[in-house]
């Protein structure tokens, strides 16, 4: 029953925060005003400013942010014991995360749809622009480097899960084009797609489609990160409400029914007993098999910092700052729908972290395959197969399979067949790692054009908002006079020019991605086709520590947006300290510690671990210089912009 009762009280909590803390910061804070304009209905593009409907929007937000973070680092950090992994999580989610994803999607909608590293010129100091994008530049490629070799890896972990989420590609186009072009109730086409959707899990892994899955899940890692770059450029060259929105969506409605029926599970395992283990009709009791707290597990560093870094989404990650100015800010079609999205998402992101601590140190107490094949293990045994050791727990197969067998042991509680139930949690992870993967791709390509319009400022992506030109570099709402010809034939010479440009800028990099990927995996003896792919695991050591750093320089960010308004920024700075102190204790021990990049002469991961340290030192400073003179006054103005559309303001 504690297990149950953990679940029960963290949604009550999360249902508590955000009719409390969220609604306060909504209406007393940022003053949402369901009147205002949006970006999406001022910059109206019907490519990247699409206004769309908060639930479709949600959709993509949650499944953006989530991805594997939020199950992939409580499945590792319990092995520090449950209840610091759980309290991290809950208060982190309301009082740091909630408020970081909330902060950057309203500033970024004040500033139409600007990224925070944009705004961050304007609000600090015109430096402070490029330190800023340079760090999400490296923060993202590691992503597009990484989630590839993560997808694929899924995919041969649990075969079972790739033809349904390939399905979900040309069904996500059709949903998209339906919906856009006729404007139909979007009820009846969201339960139709659910449903399919399902089917495609129980049947996506029968007859002549199970000798597929198993030839899919055999190619080389290599092979799966072209193909899914080669699909993240294709998503992120097309309008949003082609694929990306979509996709998000139908994805969101598989991924929150999967969280409610795990939720359902519990709750059965909880009142009578797990699924009965083969040879015996006794339901085992659902009891918590992990320590309350392990001080010093074997080969684990310190809990302090590395818990808060350990558990990244699920309670505040940087990342998702990037998708709250990136993307969401333009397609937010209301003011008041951004509490909805921002703040609830990460809620709700946040309950699925606390379902993965469950499902990790009382789930697969149900009962796990023992790693000997002698038989199944149960209570404290099952737990220590995956926690005896930081090695154990710490393999991308053991995170996922701990999550995946402990959920699927919920769902089984409830009479679902245990093929059926492990598939649908190996595409739960799979999915969200892929939405990840697209949107990463799409704001990557914000970033490469926003460094390019250092160089070119009036063809940049910014430029949409700040200087009323378009993506595809026309002037809104009026014709070029010949000095703006002359201008843009100047600009077209500039090296730098098809940077700027959403195809130049979305190749570069894909292509850096893969170039990053396809490199030989440390200790790799030869380079050849069928071993590459891995490359990206020499930078992923770094990307914990960069970006939990990135959160608290948002968080920077947003305080000195509502200092210069003479807004309360107490329930901002507060975080922000802590997500900057934190963030960098652990990156310097990560560089300077007994086992660090220095003392194993990593010169890869030392260089760039010091130059994130460097430029973040850097960016602080600027902050302090320019505090004192801020408050109460207000960055330049943008420019004026072409006029509303009639119709344009309503919700």
């Amino acid at each position: 029953m504690e297990t149950l009762a953990i679940a029960v009280g963290a949604l009550v909590l999360y249902l508590v925060a955000y009719h409390t803390y969220g609604k306060w910061l909504a209406r007393k804070i940022f003053k949402l005003d369901p009147d205002a304009t949006t970006p999406s209905v001022a910059l109206n593009d019907d490519k990247d400013y699409v206004p769309t409907s908060k639930s479709v929007i949600f959709g993509h937000h949650f499944t953006s942010i989530a991805g594997t973070g939020p199950i992939v680092g409580p499945a590792v950090a319990v092995i520090w014991g449950w209840v610091p992994a759980l309290l991290w999580v809950l208060f982190g989610s309301i009082f740091i995360g909630a408020v970081h994803d909330f902060g950057s999607l309203v500033v970024s909608m004040r500033n139409r749809g600007q990224t925070v590293g944009d705004i961050a010129g304007r609000v600090l100091a015109p430096r402070t622009r490029v330190l800023f994008l340079s760090i999400l530049f490296m923060a993202l490629t590691i992503v597009l480097a990484i989630f590839g070799l993560v997808i694929a890896a899924v995919f041969r972990q649990y075969p079972s899960a790739i033809i349904p989420c390939l399905i979900q590609i040309p069904l996500a186009v059709v949903i998209g084009v339906w919906l856009h072009r006729r404007g139909l109730n979007i009820l009846i086409p969201s339960l139709i797609t659910l449903a399919f959707m399902y089917a495609t899990v129980y049947f996506g892994d029968v007859g002549v489609l199970h000798s597929i899955n198993t030839w899919l899940a055999e190619l080389p890692i290599m092979t799966w990160v072209a193909i899914l770059l080669i699909y993240s450029y294709i998503a992120s060259v097309l309008p949003v409400w082609v694929l990306l929105q979509p996709r998000d969506y139908i994805n969101s409605l598989q991924l929150l029914s999967a969280l409610a029926l795990v939720v359902v599970g519990l709750i059965v395992a909880g009142l009578i007993g797990g699924a009965p283990i083969a040879g015996s009709d006794a339901r085992p009791a659902l009891e918590i098999a992990a320590p309350v707290f392990r001080a010093a597990p074997e080969g684990a560093p310190w809990i302090f910092p590395f818990l808060f870094i350990t558990i990244a989404c699920g309670a505040i990650s940087g990342f998702h700052c990037l998708v709250s100015s990136g993307t969401s800010s333009k397609q937010i079609k209301c003011e008041t729908d951004a509490q909805f999205v921002g703040y609830g998402s990460m809620l709700t992101e946040g309950f699925l972290a606390v379902l993965v601590i469950l499902a990790c140190v009382a789930g697969i107490g149900l009962g796990i395959s023992a790693a000997d094949g002698s038989g199944v293990l149960t209570g404290e045994a099952a737990y220590l197969q995956r926690y005896a050791s930081w090695n154990a727990a710490n393999g991308l197969g053991a995170k996922v399979g701990a999550f995946v067998e402990g959920s699927a042991n919920f769902l089984k509680a409830l009479g679902l067949a245990p093929g059926f139930a492990v598939a649908l949690m190996g595409v739960f992870v799979a999915s969200f790692a892929a939405t990840t993967l697209d949107t990463a791709c799409r704001l990557q390509r914000y970033v490469i054009q926003e460094l390019a319009s250092t160089l070119a400022p009036k063809i940049s992506p910014t430029a949409l908002a700040s200087e009323a030109y378009d993506f595809d570099d026309n002037l809104a709402g009026a014709s070029r006079s010949t000095g703006e010809a002359a201008d843009h034939q100047a600009h077209a010479l500039n090296p730098l020019t098809w940077l700027t440009n959403k195809h130049g800028a979305t190749i570069f990099a894909v292509v850096i991605a893969t170039a990053i990927a396809a490199l030989p995996a440390a200790g790799a003896t030869e380079w050849s086709w069928s071993t590459a792919g891995k490359g990206g695991l020499l930078l992923w050591p770094l990307f914990g520590a960069t970006n939990q750093l990135l959160g608290g320089l948002a968080f920077l960010v947003i305080s000195f947006w509502m200092w210069r308004r003479k807004i309360p920024v107490w329930f901002v700075a507060i975080p922000m300290v802590f997500m900057l102190v934190l963030p960098g204790i652990a990156m310097a021990l990560n560089i300077f510690g007994p086992n660090g990049y220095l003392a194993a002469k990593n010169w890869l991961l030392f260089g760039i671990g010091v130059a994130t340290i460097a430029l973040e030192i850097w960016m602080i400073i600027e902050a302090i210089v320019a505090w004192p003179k801020a408050k109460g006054v207000l960055e330049p103005e943008l420019p004026p912009l072409p006029p509303i559309p009639e119709g344009g303001r309503s919700c």
